[in-house]
């Protein structure tokens, strides 16, 4: 078994030696969510616009309205909130992010925050 930060479903032996595929209330522990992500992207002098909106459409999967809005809020406020995930996907995007930038010789910056 594991420790009380993992959770699983667990079958009771009873169950188990019917054949029964239900679950009992006393055999199930409660699953915990895991943490999320925040992933922004941040402002540059360099960056341009359109590119901004590329990466939002490819690697966050954002319509073309969205992405334009996003963009804009990177452009004014600063940085621009692309999604929250649980930390694997957030950390796999913004490593895409950076990667497609460096092959465009772009500074585009993208971090993630824990929500």
């Amino acid at each position: 078994m594991t420790q009380d930060n993992e959770h699983i479903i667990t079958f009771s032996q009873q169950h188990q030696e019917q054949g029964n595929a239900s679950v009992s209330p006393e055999a199930i522990t409660q699953l915990k969510m895991p943490s999320l992500y925040k992933v922004f992207l941040h402002n540059d002098d360099y960056t341009p616009m359109e590119f901004v909106i590329e990466v939002l459409e490819s690697i966050f999967r954002k319509a073309n309205p969205l992405a334009i809005q996003i963009m804009l809020d990177v452009h004014k406020k600063g940085s621009g909130l692309c999604g929250v995930y649980p930390y694997e996907i957030a950390e796999t995007k913004v490593a895409l992010v950076i990667d497609k930038a460096k092959q465009h010789r772009h500074p585009l910056k993208c971090t993630m925050e824990e929500e």
